[in-house]
């Protein structure tokens, strides 16, 4: 088990790093390339604004990637699905970086920009639950957090990959450069990251439970209508991820354009408080996987959540100090403590709520259902509002309402009964280990 586990993980990790890689690295350019190539004629925060609703037009797809990636991936299995999700999104990376600008297409540009944004947002939404469930299906009961925590690890390192890469081509080429041509590299980038992706991901076997799932006669003819029956299970993975999106985008994204754009710090500080605090978090996401692995999943998330509500106005006062030290702790709280405890234990925690032959499909959906309002509207919200109010306290206080939410769901799913299947598919329950 041990060699075949590291195998699965490996595969997983690296895998759900080169996917999310693609993912992320339009986040910086959102922030600080798209509103000057490709809506020139708006002005900086509106720029800002317009760049933010393209890059949230990824998270619109994501439901529907997670359906069809559910739907297939609870009928033939996880791995087909994450070797299709990623050829998907390198593609769409790739030709991101070979479109040409306002300047040169006029509005066909930022119309082309929109449609790949959608493609990625499709693969986007298909990944991280094959990606979760073969890790978990193939873990030891008593380690699945500890392991289920390396798809975290996998998403942070993604991000400080594409974070990286542009910090690099910025630092590297002048300002009209950058503008011109620099930008393209990491999306280009892609094609090479891909092909080490998909030789990985060949070369390692199906989830066990699936694989007896399947032996067993038991897969559904359309796993998402099964799924459904569970509405209850579904809402609270729904909730539950409102909360942590909208305060992790809003600490890996907003912050970069409020830091730069509102309180008039360079952009290089934010970019790399985001790096320093993701790595941070691929060490604590590990530690807290093995402290739920000894008090339960479930405690932890409710401490991440509980913390997002009391750090939501401190995380500004810090930025807004203006003093670089501070501004890159605030972030590196935000990522390490917060986001690092209920992004940890999620893979195991959500795996529960569901039977094997229908989790793909639960999960997915109530997931990637939440990412359109937590992940993608959240520095869309959080910019209209502090354009309106020229004021981070709205900001600051939707990051405690959703975190309360969420919080409140995960205290009343302690309760819930679970309506999933009994074995032999599985034992699925409403709530996660106590």
């Amino acid at each position: 088990m041990g060699f075949s586990m590291r195998k699965v993980a490996t595969a997983a990790t690296i895998g759900t790093l080169i996917e999310w890689y693609d993912f992320f690295v339009y986040l910086p350019a959102a922030a600080l390339v798209f509103n000057k190539l490709f809506f020139p004629q708006a002005e900086p925060l509106t720029g800002t604004l317009l760049a933010f609703g393209t890059y949230a037009t990824g998270f619109l797809a994501r439901p529907l990637g997670a359906i069809v990636a559910g739907h297939y991936g609870d009928r033939v299995g996880r791995k087909t699905l994450l070797i299709a999700t990623l050829l998907i999104m390198g593609c769409a990376t790739f030709l991101i970086g070979l479109l040409p600008t306002y300047a040169t297409a006029g509005i066909a540009a930022p119309i082309l920009l929109l449609v790949l944004r959608l493609i990625q947002g499709f693969a986007t939404g298909g990944e991280w639950g094959g990606a979760a469930l073969m890790v978990v299906e193939s873990a030891p009961a008593e380690k699945r957090n500890v392991w289920g925590s390396l798809i975290t690890v996998g998403i942070l390192l993604g991000l400080v990959l594409a974070s990286v890469a542009f910090t690099v081509v910025n630092s590297t080429v002048a300002e009209e450069a950058f503008l011109s041509w620099g930008w393209r590299v990491p999306f280009l980038l892609s094609a090479v990251l891909v092909v080490v992706g998909l030789y990985i991901r060949l070369n390692v076997g199906e989830s066990p439970e699936f694989e007896k799932a399947a032996k067993r006669g038991e897969t559904q003819k359309v796993p998402l209508l099964e799924a459904l029956k569970h509405p209850k299970n579904i809402l609270i993975i729904f909730f539950i991820r409102i909360a942590e999106n909208f305060s992790f985008y809003t600490f890996a994204a907003f912050s970069l354009s409020y830091v730069s754009t509102v309180l008039g710090l360079p952009r290089s500080l934010a970019l790399n408080a985001v790096i320093v605090a993701a790595l941070a978090e691929c060490v604590t996401a590990v530690l807290f996987g093995l402290l739920a692995d000894k008090i339960g999943s479930r405690k932890v998330m409710m401490f991440g959540l509980a913390f997002q509500i009391v750090f939501a106005f401190p995380f500004f006062w810090l930025l807004e100090t203006k003093a670089p030290g501070l501004v890159m702790l605030a972030i590196v709280i935000g990522f390490a403590l917060a986001n690092g405890a209920i992004s940890s234990v999620q893979p195991d925690y959500f795996a529960r709520f569901f039977g094997v032959n229908i989790r793909y499909s639960g999960i997915s959906i109530g997931r990637e259902g939440a990412t359109i309002i937590g992940g993608g509207l959240a520095p869309v919200i959080a910019t209209a509002l502090v354009s309106a109010t020229q004021a981070s306290w709205p900001v600051a206080l939707c990051m405690m309402g959703t975190s309360v939410v969420g919080l409140a769901v995960v205290l009343m799913g302690r309760k819930a009964e679970s309506t999933a299947p009994a074995e032999p598919q599985t034992p699925a329950v409403a709530t996660a280990r106590p």
